[in-house]
């Protein structure tokens, strides 16, 4: 076998080899197929390439004649297999796909590989079809009709791109503790106890718990984080008037940031987020007074990505929250625990963003400029004397 199909590469051929199995996903066999060229160029014997890659000699033999009666592409590709003939055509299989997309008969929610093989055996001449069929034949497609997403679609507007840009460059500036940084939102949440108490884990067995339990209400937390330094502050509220979020924000004033000059305040524009809630909460003087040192820098509509204290609620949730918490007291306690160990670790946010990376990734959803037309100019002729 040697003597008849001996490999000789290129140094282009190794370093393509080289970096085919340096990175990158790829398939085994194709991996594989890397390994026997480069080791049968190397000079090793078949039956050393064998044992060493974990194949067998006919195979050694095969990758080198192909390569040897082709080329490099045609030793690491796949050779075409003997097998049963595609029971769809093309133009059946795009039937499929179009069936899938549309919107399943009525009284289903959605398709399923039964309904679909049942589809085309009433819209093709076959006799049957199996749901396996119609499985490879949608995930070739990358088609998963059981799956359903939701997600929300910002109409990109002027407005939507001017507070974005005027949040991004917010988080731009060099940090500065006169006029910090802070990003604000909100989360409802449900107080719910345990109907029986839960089984605790064992070694080999997971905790366990009922699946019936008793609602005591729900509460509020109001959520501050800085954008440049290491906090967060939590505040756990039974409701979330305006009155309540404008004494928030004189606690951030008065206790949070007594000597900042000017608080730049990042939130959404939920009704209650307004310069009206302070002159609701307070006497005028004191309303004025507040919002002579609060700046409010609204996000745009749907897209409360822009605010960085959506990450810290996503981490309160998933380290704090996730499970029943009973009572008010309770949760006072427990999310109190969460913010002094998460602002002793001096966890921060890295936000990566800005204002450049909007405009190379969003350039197209940007509204266009109106083109003003210029005045034309009129000649005018002036007699001369």
């Amino acid at each position: 076998m040697n003597i008849r199909y001996r490999v000789t590469l290129t140094q282009q051929e190794r370093d393509e080899l080289a970096t085919l199995l340096s990175g990158g996903r790829q398939a085994v066999r194709k991996l594989k197929r890397a390994q026997i060229l480069l080791a049968a160029d190397a000079g090793v014997g078949d039956e050393e390439i064998a044992a060493s890659v974990g194949v067998g000699g006919s195979t050694v033999y095969r990758i080198k004649r192909r390569f040897v009666e082709g080329n490099l592409e045609l030793a690491l590709s796949e050779e075409p297999r003997p097998g049963a003939e595609r029971k769809l055509t093309g133009k059946e299989e795009a039937l499929l796909v179009a069936t899938a997309c549309a919107n399943p008969p009525p009284g289903r929610a959605r398709w399923t590989l039964n309904l679909l093989a049942g589809e085309m055996v009433k819209l093709t001449a076959h006799e049957s079809l199996s749901r396996e069929t119609v499985r490879r034949r949608l995930a070739e497609a990358d088609l998963k009709p059981r799956r359903r997403k939701m997600w929300c679609i910002p109409q990109v507007d002027a407005d939507y791109v001017a507070r974005m840009e005027d949040v991004l460059d917010l988080y731009a500036e060099a940090p500065d503790p006169k006029r910090p940084v802070v990003c604000f939102d909100e989360s409802p949440i449900q107080l719910i106890a345990e109907a029986r108490l839960p089984i605790p884990p064992e070694p080999g067995r997971i905790e366990r718990y009922d699946c019936e339990y008793r609602r005591n209400g729900t509460a509020n937390l109001f959520v501050f984080a800085d954008a440049n330094r290491p906090w967060r502050k939590v505040k756990v509220t039974e409701r979330r008037t305006a009155v309540d979020f404008a004494i928030c924000m004189r606690e951030l004033a008065d206790i949070h940031y007594p000597k900042a000059e000017r608080i730049r305040v990042v939130l959404d524009n939920l009704s209650t987020h307004s310069v009206g809630a302070f002159y609701q909460a307070f006497p005028a003087e004191e309303a004025r007074r507040l919002l002579r040192r609060i700046e409010f820098h609204y996000v745009p509509k749907h897209a409360s990505w822009l605010n960085m204290v959506e990450i810290e609620i996503g981490v309160l949730a998933g380290q704090c929250l996730d499970r029943r918490i009973e009572s008010y007291p309770r949760l006072i306690a427990e999310v109190a625990a969460w913010e002094k160990q998460r602002n002793a670790a001096r966890a921060r946010i890295n936000w990566s963003f800005t204002t450049e990376k909007a405009r190379a990734k969003m350039g197209r959803a940007y509204p266009r400029p109106t083109n003003l037309k210029r005045p034309q100019r009129v000649k005018t002729s002036v007699p001369r004397y």
